[in-house]
């Protein structure tokens, strides 16, 4: 009878130790997947902004190219006058090539900014609206439009700084000619040219526009895409809307009226972050007039300088330069990239991770 005892005790053990140990392999099983499966989810949040870059500024790339021209073009001689002869006067000095010139090393640089800048903008949510819910009275409170303007904000920030040596060197690219006295060859040639001439600081001349000029671009850019989206599936005006979900137009509308937004607000940033791209480079002058007579050298000493230095020679207007070919490649391209970001990302089967 003791033995049965013994027998049934150490059986009921027995089995009690299996069940843990069959509790702590699912468990563990569990914190195993969970991981891999947030991490394949930022894999392909990554990817899906990262094709919305490349798609969208691919689609617009000779319009890309004018307007960089344009910004930095020397006064003296007018090579680049106005949209429609600017690109028909690139595509008879240069072929159909050069409406693309630049576009390998934009590319390059835009699908990990893009990547970064759509990941980091989620996250930058969740974050905001979770500090903003800590605050007594807005436990059950949405992102409003401010606040996406925030999260914006961050992400443009983060995008530019991680991949800003290479929309330098880009800038260079693009507005070499084949008539230019010196010539880059490509991304890592521009880089270790410039790194060895000019130094690492000259990778992140023109940062500091570069970032204000983003604060407002990015930030309106989701703040207004975002927020139209929101009203119009709320409000359900001229039967846009079906079942809460929007057709891929009035996305596309959604996107264009960002753009035309963020880029009027920021345009005259990005004028003279460009011009200071290009300061330092002794041939700088003479590749932005495109026969090679060099008329002035682009020299400033800091964001100030080179405003100062434009307005008083050039006028206010040229502040804004390549305004008009700027707005038709920005309107389409941030239109673009935000319905390709949410088209890629219901293919792929990732859900939003912004906490409305």
């Amino acid at each position: 009878m003791a033995s049965e005892d013994v027998v049934g005790k150490t059986s009921e053990s027995a089995v009690s130790t299996i069940v843990n140990l069959a509790e702590e392999a699912k468990l563990a099983s569990e914190g195993v997947k969970a991981p891999s499966h947030a991490l394949l989810g930022i894999c392909k949040s990554l990817l899906a902004g990262g094709v919305a870059g490349g798609v969208s500024r691919t689609a617009v790339a000779p319009l890309e190219r004018l307007k960089i021209l344009l910004q930095v073009q020397n006064s003296h001689s007018i090579k680049y006058n106005g949209t429609i002869p600017g690109l028909k006067y690139i595509w008879k000095s240069e072929g159909f090539r050069g409406l693309f010139k630049g576009n390998g090393t934009n590319c390059a640089r835009i699908v990990p900014n893009s990547a970064v800048k759509f990941f980091s903008y989620e996250q930058a949510s969740n974050g905001i609206l979770w500090l903003y819910r800590q605050q007594p009275g807005n436990e059950e409170a949405q992102l409003t439009p401010l606040l996406r303007l925030g999260a914006g904000a961050c992400a443009g920030i983060i995008a530019m700084s991680a991949t800003y040596p290479m929309d330098m060197v880009r800038g260079r690219l693009t507005v070499q000619t084949e008539k230019s006295p010196h010539q880059y060859r490509g991304i890592v040639h521009a880089l270790s040219t410039v790194f060895r001439e000019e130094g690492p600081r000259a990778l992140y001349k023109g940062w500091l526009p570069s970032v204000i000029g983003v604060i407002p671009y990015v930030g309106l850019n989701f703040s207004v895409y975002e927020s139209l989206k929101d009203w119009l599936i709320k409000r359900k005006p001229f039967g846009l809307v079906e079942d809460s979900e929007l057709s891929v137009t009035t996305r596309l509308a959604c996107g264009a009226a960002a753009g035309t937004v963020g880029q009027t607000v920021a345009y005259p940033l990005d004028v003279i972050r460009r011009r200071m791209q290009m300061g330092g480079w002794k041939y700088a002058a003479s590749v932005v007039t495109g026969d090679g007579k060099s008329k002035a050298p682009l020299e400033y000493t800091g964001m100030v300088d080179a405003f100062r230095k434009t307005v008083r020679h050039e006028g206010f207007g040229a502040l804004y330069k390549g305004l008009v070919p700027n707005s038709v490649k920005v309107v389409p391209s941030i239109a673009i990239a935000f319905v390709t970001y949410e088209v890629v990302k219901d293919i792929l089967g990732v859900e939003m991770r912004i906490s409305d």
